[in-house]
């Protein structure tokens, strides 16, 4: 039997995760057509590991290598699902990638998700006006300016008008762009348009809010990945974390504030929904910008096919089972 690529989620009771991981699941399917791909969870959920790994031995399936879709090496990478592993019927020959985090994959998943929010070259257009001879109008962020930019909204259509393509996946993109209300900036790729993105980052800081841990390695990766995010132009990073750590979201953007930062977003550094992403939107209440979740993104799910690659040409250990 050929190889299987097992995606090890951690489980939720919030029904909306596991939504959240099947599609991401089946985007990374897409793109290796002829490799079997099965999803388990850790807890809440089925599928169960065991209850997986018991059912591909049945099948005469010999080879796993076994994903945890987890961003950061803490304790479930180096102990929950090592353990459950272990416990796999010995027929099975088993090999347990590396997490997903770091990546630039992951900094490019993250930016996809603030665009989508309405952080575009079309922010940092409409911040020029002013010195174009137009009159200010209230400052940003108040209630007033919300005020102002919905009765904007409901005098003004836009057009969405884009290069236009032949593949399903661009004009649903552009579709979903064009329903969230977003102002369209310099067409993408041109000179202006480069500009405009540099310019919106220079005037935007963002915090990356993770889940939280307390094993200093995981801490560690997202200080690393909050300072390759910052490298990318961004006027300031700082990460935060929804439990087992500090600062939490809502300190991080008062933080940022205080600095006189002009606009903040908040981009949540978790795959899928759940309670402690909610407790990142609810901190996230006085951010300009509350990015979503990375869910399927097709940068997550390309990471997810280069991880199972990389654990095939590498000399990982299989795990020893019981």
């Amino acid at each position: 039997m050929s190889e299987v690529l097992l995606v090890v989620a951690h489980g939720s009771r919030d029904p909306r995760h596991a939504a959240t991981v099947h599609a991401l699941v089946r985007q990374a399917r897409s793109l290796r057509p002829g490799l079997r791909v099965e999803t388990a969870f850790l807890d809440f959920n089925l599928p169960s590991v065991a209850g997986v790994l018991d059912r591909l031995a049945s099948e005469g399936v010999r080879d796993v290598v076994a994903l945890p879709l987890l961003l950061t090496r803490a304790f479930h990478a180096k102990s929950d699902i090592p353990a459950v592993l272990r416990e796999a019927p010995p027929a099975l020959r088993i090999r347990q990638a590396q997490v997903l985090g770091p990546s630039p994959l992951l900094i490019a998943a993250v930016e996809r998700r603030l665009y989508e929010a309405g952080l575009t070259p079309a922010i940092a257009a409409t911040a020029t006006v002013p010195s174009r001879g137009a009159t200010p109008g209230p400052p940003a962020g108040t209630t007033a300016w919300r005020r102002a930019v919905d009765e904007m909204k409901r005098s003004t259509g836009v057009v969405l008008a884009s290069a236009g393509s032949t593949d399903p996946e661009a004009i649903a993109a552009t579709a979903t762009a064009s329903s969230r209300g977003a102002t369209p900036g310099p067409p993408a790729g041109t000179t202006a348009w480069r500009r405009a993105v540099d310019e919106m980052k220079r005037s935007t800081g963002v915090v990356l809010a993770s889940a939280g841990s307390t094993d200093p390695e995981a801490i560690a990766a997202i200080a690393e990945t909050a300072r390759e995010l910052r490298r990318t132009g961004w006027c300031s990073v700082r990460p935060a974390f929804a439990s087992a750590s500090l600062p939490r979201t809502e300190d991080a953007v008062r933080a940022m504030r205080a600095d006189g930062v002009r606009r903040v977003a908040v981009a949540p550094y978790v795959i899928a929904p759940g309670r402690l992403p909610d407790r990142i939107a609810a901190g996230a209440a006085d951010a300009d910008v509350l990015a979503d979740v990375l869910g399927p993104s097709p940068e997550l799910a390309r990471l997810l096919i280069r991880r199972y690659d990389e654990c095939r040409t590498t000399d990982t250990e299989r795990v020893a089972v019981a």
